[in-house]
């Protein structure tokens, strides 16, 4: 978006090609930011948390997720958004030290299924 906006401001952009600002508002990246920054906080407190407490954060991240979709249209997050949202929230509970891959497994899950029962986006 930056770059677009640079673009944009020194003339080598035409107008009618700018397109991140439509796809992106600022509204929707801010309410996808304060998600994300919370379930990072979340997962701070969850030393040694068991499977149903690491699943309640993943629930309740995708469910905040699904209100800011719902909020933007349903249309929030194309395929590549989804992807890097999911890719996330897999690395966010890797870098906590959670085995992403042992976890779904426990649960008859592959490791990016871990979002699929919530997930409306």
């Amino acid at each position: 978006m930056a770059e677009e906006a640079e673009e944009l401001a020194a003339g080598t952009l035409d107008p009618e090609c700018a397109c991140m600002a439509g796809l992106f508002p600022e509204e929707l990246l801010t309410a996808t930011d304060a998600v994300l920054d919370t379930f990072e906080n979340e997962l701070r407190g969850l030393a040694e948390a068991y499977d149903a407490q690491i699943f309640g954060a993943v629930e309740r991240v995708v469910l905040a997720l699904n209100a800011v979709n719902e909020a933007h249209g349903e249309s929030a997050y194309e395929t590549d958004e989804r992807e890097q949202l999911c890719d996330f929230i897999d690395q966010s509970l890797t870098e906590r030290g959670v085995d992403v891959v042992a976890l779904a497994a426990r649960h008859g899950l592959g490791r990016y299924q871990i979002t699929d029962r919530w997930r409306g986006w």
